[in-house]
């Protein structure tokens, strides 16, 4: 005898068997023990959840002869006959391929006699979505009104293309997606019946990949075992078979990511494309993971919600630490933009790589979510040229592309001997730097022009500078020793003299607006004098 498929070799032949839709199947039962049977139904669900396996066992138990709590005997003439395809009362039909007016007229006149024998005519009306729009009308009336002894199953995916008045005329049952723990049970007894030893975790990663289809998990289980033959099922086989990726890569991409290592994460795609690996898949999966993380990040006790081991739990929280929530959802956003594309495209690695280039690279975007990390990018540059002037020395840096590079602006003296002290500074060489405040500003660190920028000066008594900053936040920064020391060396070449610098917020200073003088307006300004 030739092999046959497991999703065909185990599909259920009575209620009892069916996993995952027991709000259709209690409904369904409860209507053939008291006798309550419609007329019209249509079961809408996606692919491989069990509509045209519910109807068949509809079918069947409706015309048993001997029906147990709603279930069909499986032994009757009548049971053996729907069972081997061979029930002149079962009539399936693909809409499909048989979608013309024409094949619905057939039906109409078909159903003017009755069944040869058992109770019902049953007609099976699969991807009844595919109907034309005169096919729909012709099979109104006879929907509306059919004999009494004919019963209409429609079946589709698509559930939004039929016609208003079509499902007026129906009792809807939604077939829901089957759990990964549902479809895990079903392979896990399907394989002990088998006798093929496998690993939980492949099982598992199988009933993941199949998306809430029994059918795709049958069918990838068939595939695997017929693949190791023989051998035990085991996670790394399956990973090879479906050409998916181990959760480990994940983690280690997104890692080379947040250090933004570019050549980095293309050594990994490449590697990812050497193993034969399917990017889609990859798409999926990665986009998943972010998913993952983002749960943890943005609500507590998670842990029981995620379907991870608890190795990959502690490697998910410690980088759901390490990842802003804004960055996440732009990553989500780009593998979910990429995730629609792929799926067609011919140059797949392109576009995953385009894809990891704009997390690493967000001056390259343009959408408003991406404005949060070119900023972070920006103080972590800025950041580090602080630690550089605070070590000896004040650095410019200039952006090549690819990676910061520093050209000494005003290095700091390297004497043999200490320099004699620098003559302190007099009123009127604090009026100079004032008026001189832009050419002075321009040679200090752009993260120190940013909050000069809303600062107003004062000119006090005794050859002091005072700075009033905009914000407490801004009085803090310019406070710190290393950027007032940055300021006085700036004065202090272009002047000869020492200049005490004293800063303030204009939040908090009592005599914010005596001598205060706008940085942007002080050329023109004449220069008001405040005695201590």
């Amino acid at each position: 005898m030739s092999y046959m498929a497991l999703y065909r070799k185990f599909r259920p032949s009575e209620f009892s068997e069916v996993r995952g839709q027991e709000h259709i199947v209690t409904t369904l039962k409860n209507q053939i023990k008291a006798d309550r049977i419609g007329h019209a139904y249509l079961f809408c669900g996606t692919r491989g959840t069990g509509k045209t396996t519910v109807a068949k066992i509809f079918a069947k138990a409706v015309n048993c002869e001997h029906p147990v709590d709603g279930n069909p005997c499986g032994t009757c003439a009548a049971c053996r006959s729907i069972a081997a395809g061979t029930s002149m009362n079962v009539i399936e039909i693909d809409a499909a391929s048989n979608n013309g007016v024409d094949n619905i007229r057939e039906i109409r006149e078909e159903v003017a006699y009755s069944p040869t024998e058992g109770k019902y005519k049953v007609y099976i009306i699969d991807e009844v979505h595919m109907l034309s729009i005169g096919a729909f009308n012709a099979l109104l009336k006879t929907l509306e009104e059919p004999p009494s002894y004919v019963i209409f199953i429609l079946a589709t995916t698509e559930v939004h293309k039929i016609p208003v008045t079509i499902l007026s005329r129906c009792q809807r049952y939604d077939f829901r997606r089957i759990t990964a723990d549902v479809i895990t049970d079903r392979l896990r007894e399907l394989t002990e019946r088998e006798g093929v030893q496998t690993e939980e975790k492949a099982l598992r990663y199988i009933a993941k990949a199949a998306d809430g289809s029994m059918r795709d998990a049958l069918s990838l289980l068939d595939q695997c075992i017929a693949f190791y033959l023989d051998q035990e099922l085991t996670y790394d086989h399956v990973l090879d078979v479906l050409g998916a990726v181990d959760t480990e890569v994940y983690s280690r991409l997104l890692r080379l990511t947040l250090s933004q290592d570019l050549p980095g994460v293309m050594e990994q795609i490449e590697e990812l494309v050497v193993q034969g690996r399917e990017l889609s898949q990859f798409v999926t999966d990665f986009t998943w993971y972010l998913r993952n993380l983002l749960l943890l990040k943005t609500s507590d006790n998670m842990e029981d919600v995620l379907d991870v081991s608890t190795e990959n739990l502690k490697r998910l929280q410690e980088e759901a630490r390490m990842i802003e929530t804004d960055t996440l959802m732009r990553y989500i956003r780009i593998f979910s933009e990429l995730g629609g594309q792929i799926r067609y495209a011919s140059q797949k690695r392109v576009l995953v790589e385009v894809a990891f280039i704009k997390l690493c690279r967000p001056a390259m975007e343009t959408n408003t979510d991406v404005i949060l990390d070119r900023i972070r990018i920006l103080e972590r540059q800025l950041e580090e040229s602080l630690e550089e002037i605070a070590s000896g020395g004040a650095y410019l840096y200039q952006n090549s592309g690819q990676q910061g590079h520093r050209r000494e602006a005003f290095p700091a003296q390297v004497e043999t001997e200490a320099p004699p002290p620098a003559p302190e500074a007099l009123p009127e060489d604090v009026e100079a730097v004032v008026k001189n405040w832009h050419q002075v500003t321009n040679r200090l660190h752009p993260l120190l022009r940013t909050y000069l920028k809303g600062a107003r000066l004062k000119a006090l008594g005794g050859g002091k500078l005072g700075i009033i900053a905009a914000t407490p936040t801004g009085e803090a920064f310019l406070k710190e020793e290393a950027h007032l020391r940055e300021i006085r060396n700036v004065i202090l070449q272009d002047t000869g003299k020492e200049m005490e610098i004293l800063v303030a917020c204009a939040q908090t200073d009592p005599h914010k607006d005596v001598g205060a003088i706008d940085i942007e307006q002080v050329i023109h300004t004449e220069i008001e004098y405040e005695d201590e």
